[in-house]
């Protein structure tokens, strides 16, 4: 596979890699935190849209495609966050098999 021609311009997006850390409550239980890992620049493409239904009420659901500069620490379950909004990472995996970016399949969480 020849290395793919990605302009590093296009990662112009400002945004924080996090990762959920749990929390005691005092009480035996726990609750989730998310703790910022480091600050990355990303590039980031709406791939899809849906709408369902869920316990009588009706959910949107939005896509996204990141394109990032590959590190270990951009694993699944971590999220991208900038300003008002987070995206869950789903799967990640080596753009074009050269170890330079990787691409991040992510939904937005509401």
């Amino acid at each position: 596979m020849s290395p793919l021609q990605l302009d590093p311009g296009r990662l112009s997006r400002h945004a924080r890699l996090e990762e959920p850390v749990e929390v005691s409550d005092g009480m035996g239980g726990a609750s989730t935190v998310w703790q910022t890992v480091r600050s990355l620049s990303i590039a980031l493409e709406p791939v899809g849209a849906s709408r369902r239904e869920r316990f009588e009420r009706h959910q949107a659901e939005t896509r996204f495609r990141v394109i990032c500069r590959a590190a270990g620490d951009i694993l699944r379950g971590r999220r991208f966050s900038f300003a008002t909004r987070n995206l869950l990472i789903e799967t990640v995996r080596d753009l074009d098999e050269t170890g330079r970016y990787l691409t991040c399949q992510c939904v937005e969480e509401t």
